[in-house]
C-alpha cells in the first residue's frame, strides 16, 4: 500500500504569518492560437507564449498555494481552444475558486509573445515580407472586476528635425559659395547637376525607433485588436521599418522620412492624437535610439 504524500503547504502554517498581493509561476511554456477578425494575424500555426499565472494570498497563515491547480487550467489553451476577451475572464475566475481555501478573490494572467504581420514594399508589388511585434496581454480578475491590456512594441525610423535643419544650411552655403550673386545664366540642368553632386554634403541622422503602446480593452470585444493597433500606430508615425525592398522601395523609404521629421516629442504626440479616440486609457512609451550619441532620447505619454 502506498503512502500518503506529504503536502506541506496544507499541513503546515507559514512561520512568518503574512498576506501576499501575487503568488503563481512566471515563464511557463505555451502554445496559443488568437482569435483575429481582420484575418490579418499569422501565428503558423501556433505562437509560443510565456505566461505569468498568478493568485492573492490574502490568509496570512496559509504556507503556499497549489501552484498546480493553475498549471492545469491553463493547459487547454495550449490544445485548441482560442484566446480571446471572452475566454479569459472563466479562465481568472476558476483560478480564483480553485483557491478558495486560500482565500483568494484576486487572479492575473499575463501572456508575453510575438505576433507576424505581412507586410508589401512600399513600391514593389512583387515584395512582401514578415514582421515580428512582440505584444503583452495582461488579464485581471478581482472582486468581480475584469481588466484587459494589451501592449505592442512597434518599430520605425525617425529623422532628427534639428540635424535635418542644420544640414541643410550646411548645403545652402555651399550652393551660395558655388552660384554667387554675380553669377548669370544659370540652368535648371546647372541646378540639378549641383544637387547630384552636392545636396549629400551634410546629411540629417536617422535612427531606428520604437514605440511602446499599452491600451486597455473591451472585456466584451471578439478579439484583442493587436494588427488595428499596429497600423494606427504605424499610420500615424509614417516610417515603419520595412522587409523586403528594392531600390524603388528603399527610396520611397527615404522620402518618407524626409516627410515625417521628428523629435520623439512629436512621435509620442503622434500616437496619442491617433489613438485617443478609440482608447481611454493609453500608456505611450517612444526611444529615439540616438546615432548622434550613445544615449537615447525617450517621451512617454499617460491618460
Amino acid at each position: 500500500m502506498n503512502a500518503r504524500l506529504p503536502d506541506v503547504s496544507v499541513s503546515d502554517s507559514a512561520p512568518i504569518p503574512a498576506s501576499l498581493s501575487q503568488v503563481g509561476m512566471d515563464a511557463i511554456d505555451l502554445p496559443i492560437t488568437l482569435a483575429d477578425s481582420s484575418s490579418r494575424l499569422q501565428l503558423r500555426p501556433y505562437s509560443n507564449a510565456r505566461v505569468r499565472a498568478t493568485v492573492d494570498l490574502p490568509l496570512p497563515h496559509i504556507k503556499g498555494i497549489h501552484m498546480s491547480r493553475l498549471y492545469r487550467l491553463l493547459m487547454p489553451f495550449g490544445d485548441d481552444r482560442r484566446l480571446t476577451p471572452a475566454a479569459l475572464q472563466p479562465l481568472l475566475s476558476d483560478m480564483i475558486s480553485s483557491h478558495q481555501d486560500c482565500g483568494s478573490s484576486a487572479a492575473e494572467l499575463v501572456f508575453e509573445f510575438e505576433i507576424l504581420l505581412r507586410k508589401p514594399a512600399l513600391k514593389s508589388a512583387e515584395m512582401s515580407g514578415w514582421s515580428a511585434y512582440p505584444v503583452k496581454l495582461a488579464a485581471r480578475l478581482e472582486d468581480g472586476r475584469y481588466q484587459l491590456r494589451s501592449r505592442v512594441s512597434v518599430g520605425y525610423s525617425s529623422t532628427c528635425p534639428c540635424s535635418a535643419a542644420l544640414a541643410r544650411q550646411l548645403i545652402s552655403e555651399r550652393f551660395k559659395v558655388d552660384f554667387d550673386e554675380s553669377a548669370n545664366g544659370i540652368t535648371s540642368a546647372d541646378v540639378v547637376n549641383w544637387l547630384q553632386q552636392n545636396a549629400s554634403l551634410a546629411t540629417p541622422h536617422s535612427q531606428r525607433s520604437r514605440a511602446d503602446v499599452e491600451v486597455e480593452i473591451d472585456p466584451l470585444a471578439t478579439d484583442f485588436g493587436l494588427p488595428q493597433l499596429i497600423a494606427q500606430i504605424e499610420q500615424a508615425l509614417q516610417t515603419p521599418l520595412q522587409t523586403a525592398v528594392k531600390r524603388a522601395d528603399e527610396q520611397a523609404f527615404a522620402e518618407l522620412n524626409g516627410s515625417n521629421l521628428m523629435f520623439v516629442e512629436d512621435a509620442a504626440r503622434r500616437i496619442k492624437s491617433a489613438l485617443a479616440p478609440d482608447y481611454q486609457h493609453l500608456c505611450i512609451d517612444v526611444c529615439h535610439l540616438e546615432s548622434l550619441h550613445p544615449h537615447d532620447a525617450v517621451a512617454s505619454v499617460r491618460s
